[in-house]
């Protein structure tokens, strides 16, 4: 379990209570980069939510899957127009930055897809959500998922949920996730490590990943 958000003191809690067993890795992982754009990394987008250190963490996970042979998806927010994105538009206006054509969308030269590599275009948190990934997941006998990405309360914690919901097993990489701030980040971390997600760092992925080759 993560370390408990400032002032809960509820981690030893949730132990007693019977929350945050291991899930453990898998047989079959797949790395899942959420939303990793532009819009999160350059400050001249009102997104911008200075994540630049888990780009690099990043893309050392993507490489040493790829070396593995486990899949690498990464997943693009766009809309076509306002209408794409119902309520969730409406509510965050700033996804205007992901309307179709828009520089900020783009991934940074690190995180470009490679041949081989899966991408998932979304309107709506959760990467599962109105996709096809869960289907590809299982046709390609995928278990489990190893998270990275932005942001750590919103699409990255939507994406584990439903990942644990189709039965896979969600790894979240605690320093290759990223947030505007450190409290949502911080909540969102212990909340998933408590009911939906295991948590590790990149070391202990990949690790984890050298231990199975």
């Amino acid at each position: 379990m993560p370390a408990e958000p400032r002032g809960t003191g509820q981690a030893e809690d949730c132990r007693r209570a019977g929350f945050g067993a291991e899930l453990g890795p898998g047989e079959r992982p797949a790395l899942l980069v959420v939303d990793l754009v532009r819009a999160y990394l350059d400050p001249d987008c009102p997104l911008y939510a200075g994540v630049e250190p888990i780009v690099g963490r990043t893309a050392r996970l993507a490489a040493e899957a790829r070396r593995l042979g486990h899949p690498v998806v990464f997943t693009y927010v766009s809309f076509r127009t306002a209408a794409d994105g119902g309520q969730f538009f409406r509510k965050v206006p700033s996804l205007r930055f992901f309307l179709e054509g828009s520089p900020f969308a783009a991934p940074p030269p690190e995180l470009a897809p490679e041949p081989g590599d899966l991408t998932v275009t979304k309107q709506y948190p959760s990467a599962f959500f109105g996709t096809s990934l869960a289907s590809t997941l299982v046709a390609l006998r995928v278990d489990s998922v190893v998270v990275t990405g932005v942001s750590t309360s919103g699409c990255v914690r939507a994406s584990a949920l439903d990942a644990l919901c189709h039965g896979l097993r969600p790894t979240v990489v605690t320093d290759a996730v990223g947030d505007r701030a450190p409290a949502p980040h911080e909540a969102a971390l212990f909340d998933l490590g408590a009911k939906y997600a295991d948590l590790a760092d990149t070391a202990a992925v990949l690790d984890a990943w050298k231990a199975r080759a």
